[in-house]
């Protein structure tokens, strides 16, 4: 078959009446929160659309693990009552959110490293989740996280969710159930969490928004399975990029009883979300130097139409220039660190021991990589790049070459190699959908410097024009 790619197109209607038809499905979660403060539309209301949504498709897609429809509307009936007090409303104010099952949610089962689905219960609230609370937002539960988020190889046990544009193929792994909920307006927001690509690659592969933001920028503890990884981050999955800001806003900064979190105050994602990106440098890479080793048929296609996307920067007074620079291929080095720093990271090595001169090897190779980023950002603003090299997998193809171990170095090093690089270095970076191929979508992966977080999310509301992304359409 002849693969077609076409451009990023405009939304579905989204602004909903008051009566919470079936356009609220499709309206951003800021202007939800706009209809709620101006009691054209409950929280109750809204809660009882999603749930319903969610109760009907979720047979066909598998996104959710627990679902607390009791508790999301005793949650919704509270804050329906706040509006009718006229108390002070948070910005997440009667707003469903969900949460990839490995982020605490008191009382409903949570998944670990170790753990099987369902083996424990969540005693507490993650701080994230607190945090959602106290802006307003109703918990409405707990997305699929399929392969521990870790091992591709691991069993779905409960079968994998699957893709709203295409039933027969998955939405990535990992934050796989939240990309695909939000992206057939199951949800508006969900949460995710990105340890080499698990927020952008399911939303690439879904056709939303979704940012890796910036190591230690959300805090996080859990007392029941502490872990440290190298890179991780917590990320907002939208269809919007200002709910993006929103929830930034709402998620980001320090907190005391998170060793490793960033000690500044975050950056302010909502200031200049609309300044656009008139005279800033984008530096674009086809990909990285290496990442063609794992190329697949369609990946000049795709590398193709997402790079001539980029001209939409060129049309709002940027400069995009293709950079010189070529990275190495960084998984090495990574299998050495990680198998000489121990445990969990240990578990992506899969077992890879380390020397040390393959421990130095790696480091040094480490070192060069982080010279050309450095380089790169001396002269330009962001980085640009494909999310990933391929549109959404069928079942069977995810079965076939992401489940191989012996799949080149590993089945992770194909599936993240556009993106792992940044939770590796530390750089925020944010997926946006940029059109389609064959009917799939496509994404393009914008990068910065940890200190430039805010102009990252900034460069993606000015991609898409400010406009929530287009819908399956079979879901609409």
């Amino acid at each position: 078959m002849t693969s077609t790619s076409t451009p990023a197109t405009g939304p579905v209607p989204v602004d909903a009446a008051a009566a919470g038809t079936g356009e609220l499905t499709w309206t951003p979660a800021w202007r939800i929160r706009e209809l709620i403060e101006a009691r054209e539309i409950s929280p109750l209301e809204v809660t009882d659309h999603f749930l319903a949504r969610i109760e009907e498709l979720d047979p066909v897609l598998h996104t959710f693990r627990s679902l607390d429809a009791d508790g999301a509307r005793a949650q919704a009936r509270r804050a329906t009552e706040a509006v009718t007090r006229g108390d002070d409303l948070g910005p997440l104010h009667g707003i469903p959110v969900s949460v990839k099952e490995h982020i605490g949610v008191a009382g409903l089962p949570v998944w670990g490293i170790g753990d099987l689905p369902g083996s424990r219960v969540a005693a507490e609230d993650a701080i994230l989740v607190e945090r959602l609370r106290r802006a307003g937002a109703v918990i409405v539960g707990t997305t699929i996280m399929p392969g521990v988020g870790i091992d591709p190889a691991m069993p779905d046990l409960d079968g994998h969710p699957r893709n709203p544009w295409d039933t027969t193929r998955i939405p990535g792994t990992s934050t796989a159930g939240g990309a695909a909920s939000v992206a057939a307006g199951m949800i508006p927001v969900t949460i995710g969490s990105d340890g080499a690509g698990s927020t952008r690659l399911p939303a690439a592969l879904s056709g939303i928004v979704g940012l890796h933001s910036s190591e230690g920028r959300i805090p996080s503890v859990d007392f029941d399975s502490p872990t440290v990884t190298q890179g991780g981050s917590y990320g907002p999955l939208t269809r919007d990029v200002r709910d993006t800001a929103l929830v930034m806003q709402t998620l980001a900064g320090p907190d005391g009883r998170d060793p490793f979190a960033i000690r500044t105050p975050a950056p302010d994602y909502l200031a200049a979300l609309a300044d656009g990106v008139e005279g800033l440098r984008f530096a674009w890479t086809d990909d990285f130097g290496f990442a063609a080793q794992h190329a697949w048929p369609g990946t000049p296609e795709i590398i193709t139409a997402v790079r001539d996307s980029t001209r939409r920067f060129t049309d709002l007074g940027a400069q995009v220039e293709q950079t010189e620079e070529s990275w190495e291929d960084y998984w090495p080095a990574f299998k050495a660190m990680t198998s000489a720093y121990g445990p969990p990271l240990t578990v992506l090595a899969f077992g890879a021991s380390h020397t040390p001169a393959s421990l130095k090897a790696g480091h040094e190779l480490y070192g060069r990589n982080w010279d050309r980023f450095e380089h790169v950002f001396a002269s330009h603003d962001l980085l640009l790049s494909p999310t990933v090299q391929f549109t959404a997998p069928t079942v069977s193809e995810w079965d076939a070459h992401f489940k191989r171990t012996e799949y080149l170095h590993h089945p992770m090093a194909a599936y993240t190699a556009d993106t792992h690089l940044f939770n590796i270095y530390g750089y925020p970076a944010v997926s946006v959908p940029c059109g389609t191929v064959d009917g799939l979508p496509i994404a393009l992966q914008i990068i910065g410097k940890p200190d430039r977080e805010a102009l990252v999310v900034r460069a993606a509301y000015a991609f898409l024009d400010g406009r929530p992304v287009t819908a399956p359409q079979r879901f609409v």
